[in-house]
């Protein structure tokens, strides 16, 4: 007994002398690297290409079966993207979740992973939900796509746990930008936006000098000079909300990368949705002022589309200003104790 005591207070003893023994041991409890280390042992990995042959492989496995069980919802919201110039944006935002989980490369490629089986159970029910709702005839079409960004979530939770989920669930989930909205929620969404435009750029026009404009609905009717002219329709594309869409997810990116207190993140995300409407109702403003004073031809075709793109310009001035403004008017504690103390020479 007393040798099995002594052998055992110096085995414990030889193990907290030995930092490598101590290594190993927590790793074992605490899980598998996402990466393997690098070929000589002693660094860290650092880039993609370090991730093994067999990870690869195991990627390219589920990156196919996930493309092959839901191929038709991906055909059909590349679809959309290629037909609906207000969905356009949506082959930019696969791309924004790429470049999100890449400033995140460091401590993803350091992580010590182990699978979550409780996403083993939320992979397996968002699929059935899937077939259910697809095979029902009442099933509601926008769920579809959302069903698959959840499948792709609960992915990430079964194979890296809460941790690989810690880093990749803002990027998984922005990928809810690119989903088309359905068309009766999308013109729910536009009308009370193209009334608001037609009713301030009517208030607008009346400035001007012998016109006299009329919003009624999405219509503006308009009389220059004493001569009725062509009633201002405010289409569905100048309602502002591919302006909206877009620059909202931009918001989210913005708010995601720049390292902010997280009330000024907020108040940037929230700001994108007036600074939209705002430079749409210049938008339609503008168009009026053109189609008036100008000729109705410059408000048509190409003309329409450059100044719609030229909104976007003037969005991200807003929005600069805005970000520039909670930085100069708001400075941290510690910030501010940091430049007050002046290091001096010892003499």
């Amino acid at each position: 007994m007393p040798n099995n005591v002594a052998s055992s207070i110096a085995d414990r003893h030889h193990f907290e002398e030995n930092p490598k023994m101590k290594v190993e041991a927590q790793g074992a409890n605490e899980g598998t690297p996402f990466c393997n280390e690098s070929q000589n042992g002693n660094s860290a990995p650092t880039s993609w290409r370090e991730l093994g042959g067999h990870n690869c492989v195991k990627m390219l496995i589920i990156a196919g079966l996930f493309c092959y069980l839901f191929h038709n919802e991906i055909d059909r919201i590349v679809h959309k993207w290629l037909t609906d110039s207000s969905w356009s944006h949506g082959f930019l935002i696969p791309l924004f979740s790429i470049y999100f989980i890449n400033q995140h490369k460091q401590e993803i490629l350091g992580l010590q992973t182990r699978p979550n089986y409780l996403g083993l159970f939320f992979l397996i029910c968002w699929i059935v939900f899937y077939a259910l709702n697809g095979a029902s005839p009442s099933g509601y079409a926008y769920l579809q796509p959302i069903s698959m960004i959840a499948v792709l979530g609960a992915v990430v939770l079964f194979l890296g746990g809460w941790r690989l989920v810690k880093y990749t669930w803002l990027p998984i989930a922005f990928l809810v930008f690119a989903v088309p909205l359905p068309r009766r929620y999308y013109v729910a969404f536009t009308m009370p936006m193209r009334h608001l435009a037609a009713s301030v750029a009517a208030v607008l026009l009346n400035f001007i000098s012998g016109l006299e404009a009329t919003a009624s609905g999405v219509i503006i009717d308009v009389i220059y000079k004493g001569q009725h002219l062509e009633p201002l329709n405010v289409a569905e594309a100048c309602s502002g909300m591919r302006l909206l869409m877009a620059f909202l997810a931009l918001g989210v990116a913005m708010a995601y990368l720049h390292y902010r207190p997280i009330w000024q993140r907020i108040i940037l995300l929230a700001s994108t949705i007036p600074i939209a409407v705002f430079c749409n109702i210049v938008r339609v403003t503008v168009t009026g002022f053109i189609y008036v004073l100008i000729h109705p031809r410059y408000t048509q075709g190409i003309y329409h589309d450059f100044l719609g793109l030229g909104m976007l310009p003037l969005a991200f001035v807003l929005y600069g200003f805005l970000a520039w403004f909670m930085t100069s008017l708001f400075v941290e504690e510690s910030e501010a104790v940091a430049e007050d103390i002046v290091v001096r020479r010892k003499q």
